[in-house]
């Protein structure tokens, strides 16, 4: 089975499926039920979820990333150009294991809500544009008109819950309406 077949795709799920696999060889399973399961596994929702491809924009929902270690997987799985919207309440310093994939990944920062401070002192210095939005429609408007054909719009706060939303169930519901009312 190639990587390219995997229904989930990055190195995340790749990491997934082959401890899966590993144990359940161990309990003998038949290889074709691997190659079953894992072409047609739906993910979960909010968990680097596609929305809609809109004028060649893919738009991923992420909300289920609460901590920058998330942001980070999902990022890393991005082969295309990606507008990054991301939440706020991270230190600089915390930041700092982020900046290069940022800087090799992402094109535009949509930073949602208040307390991004710290994503405007990392990135100062960088070419990367950075957006302030207040809410997910402005957010993902916003992603829409930085956008081009084969990029990603990527909605991965790195945060967990914010002074905009309860849970990442309501941010995530959030921005697939804003991606469905564009």
């Amino acid at each position: 089975m190639t990587l390219e077949s995997l229904a989930l795709q990055g190195n995340t799920n790749v990491y997934d499926n082959l401890a899966a696999t590993v144990s359940g060889r161990i309990r003998e399973a038949r290889k074709a039920c691997f190659r079953e399961w894992f072409a047609d596994f739906s993910n979960t929702e909010h968990r680097m979820e596609f929305v809609a491809n809109i004028h060649g924009i893919e738009f991923i929902n992420d909300s289920m990333s609460v901590s920058l270690n998330g942001a980070w997987f999902a990022l890393e799985t991005m082969s295309k150009p990606v507008i990054w919207i991301a939440g706020g309440g991270s230190s600089n310093k915390e930041l700092e294991f982020l900046k290069k994939l940022i800087e090799k990944k992402v094109k535009a920062i949509i930073c949602l809500g208040p307390g991004n401070e710290s994503i405007h002192e990392s990135f100062s210095e960088s070419e990367i544009p950075i957006a302030d939005t207040y809410t997910m429609a402005e957010a993902v408007e916003a992603a829409y008109y930085l956008g081009r054909k084969g990029d990603v719009a990527l909605f991965s706060p790195g945060c967990k819950e914010d002074a905009i939303f309860d849970s990442h169930e309501a941010r995530g519901i959030a921005f697939r309406n804003a991606v469905k009312n564009l």
